[in-house]
């Protein structure tokens, strides 16, 4: 049978009907509030503009609106540990899972940070904000560099990197951190580069060749003063404490954060079971997005070679076109009903039919687009299965998620994985829809007109 659009849609039109009942536009759920946007002007989210984050506000809302209020809370897709430090400040404790070497980072600085600097440690940052000591005479080092970052600064800004980096080594390793988490926080500034999606956007005075429409970031900034403005920012947020610097509540209402490195698929089953009262997290969006690349500056700073970026974009779940598809069943063996929920689910195998055909017709922009795509919703059906498993009985998943578009199929993600979560240990309470959705790339509507995607976050409890 050949699998056409129309027929897709007709699967689509039934999921929803499915769902019609669990399926809420909610006015409150802003772009804002659900993306990183909210945390521009908050203190400490503010400090690393983690563009895939949603904000510590939704965390609390929904928190709220559900009733999670105590004992241990889950982040299976960590990021900068938006979730972590938000439920910690309610007073829950939490654990994440995050793979990115960036992400650790992030996290592992704010929880030095929350522990507390020393009355010295704060006066030594202060002095670093208000003068160049990089430029006194310090050892440079070497920046480190992938293929994909060659040339990514201009050369003032290079040397002036390795000085600092040199300057650092004489600080005590409390101070050593922050200072490097500052550096990280502005490096896409003071590059040539700005991250966009799927790859970075480089900018026209870079030595790198451009397409037919040459790129303008904009202002790149000074060195001295990006770095100074960020200490500053982090010393402001630090405030009015004197000799003992924590953002985070007092110890008593203040929750404990545990962060496991590594894949989800590979932490998570070795998870107690039935040990968390909540889950609340954002995979990575079924959007072709590299975050390997994204971050590409961040990885190269924190000491990953080629080999390790190649192994990073290979273990992270499939979200980009070069993803090879992944043996589940040798992670973890007890997936082979969460795989097989997959391979008969009937929405998501019309879809991966009409995508293989575009593809054996040389109609997909990229041959990889239907491998990533199966890939995708094999490895959130193990996710999926994997949150039950860990969850305590009634607790609730909270999920924010797009829906996403490929050769003209509309992809419902919020429907496909609320249907798997159907039959891996979850009911679905809410499926809560943004009331504004997002657009399509002009490709996209080039060729087959603009459809509106659906952002939502999913509303799941453990059976």
């Amino acid at each position: 049978m050949t699998i056409t659009l129309a027929e897709i849609e007709k699967r689509d039109c039934a999921l929803e009907k499915h769902f019609a009942t669990k399926l809420f536009v909610q006015s409150a759920l802003t772009r804002s509030l659900v993306s990183f946007q909210a945390n521009k002007t908050r203190p400490v989210y503010r400090w690393y503009k983690y563009k895939e984050a949603f904000s510590a506000a939704l965390v609390e809302h929904l928190f709220e609106k559900y009733r999670v209020t105590r004992g241990v809370v889950l982040d299976p897709f960590a990021g900068s540990g938006t979730a972590l430090f938000a439920a910690s400040a309610l007073g829950l404790d939490a654990e994440g899972i995050e793979l990115l070497p960036i992400g650790q980072q992030i996290i592992a600085t704010k929880k030095l940070l929350g522990a507390g600097l020393t009355a010295p440690d704060l006066e030594t940052l202060r002095h670093w904000a208000a003068q160049p000591v990089w430029q006194n005479g310090a050892r440079a080092i070497p920046l480190p560099e992938l293929r994909i970052t060659a040339g990514a600064y201009p050369d003032a800004t290079r040397q002036a990197i390795e000085k600092f980096l040199g300057a650092c080594e004489k600080e005590n390793p409390r101070v050593q951190t922050v200072l490097r988490f500052a550096l990280l926080c502005v490096l896409e500034t003071i590059s040539y580069t700005r991250k966009d999606g799927q790859y970075l956007r480089w900018d026209y005075r870079s030595a790198r060749r451009q397409g037919k429409t040459p790129f303008d970031k904009g202002e790149i900034q000074n060195f001295q003063q990006a770095v100074a403005d960020k200490l500053n920012e982090i010393l402001a947020d630090l405030q009015p404490h004197t000799t003992q610097a924590s953002f985070l509540p007092t110890a008593t209402t203040q929750g404990e954060i545990t962060l496991h490195g590594g894949s989800c698929l590979n932490v998570m089953p070795a998870l107690n079971a039935e040990t968390f009262d909540a889950i609340m997290t954002s995979p990575p969006y079924c959007n072709r997005y590299d975050y390997t690349r994204t971050y590409a500056l961040e990885l190269a700073l924190l000491g990953a070679d080629e080999k390790r970026l190649s192994d990073l974009r290979q273990t992270m779940l499939s979200c980009t076109v070069e993803n090879r598809a992944k043996d589940l069943l040798a992670i973890n063996p007890r997936w082979a009903g969460a795989i097989d929920a997959a391979d008969q689910q009937p929405l998501l195998q019309a879809i991966l039919a009409y995508l293989d055909a575009q593809k054996a017709q040389g109609l997909l922009n990229n041959a990889g687009i239907s491998r990533m795509v199966r890939g995708y919703f094999c490895e959130m059906a193990c996710v999926i299965a994997e949150c039950a498993r860990v969850l305590k009985p009634n607790a609730p998943l909270l999920m924010v998620n797009d829906n996403v578009r490929y050769a003209g199929a509309s992809i419902s993600v919020d429907l496909i994985l609320s249907s798997l979560a159907e039959n891996l240990g979850f009911r679905v309470e809410n499926i809560l829809v943004l009331p504004n959705g997002k657009g399509n790339s002009s490709q996209q509507m080039g060729e087959h007109g603009r459809a509106e995607l659906r952002k939502c976050i999913y509303v799941w409890r453990k059976s």
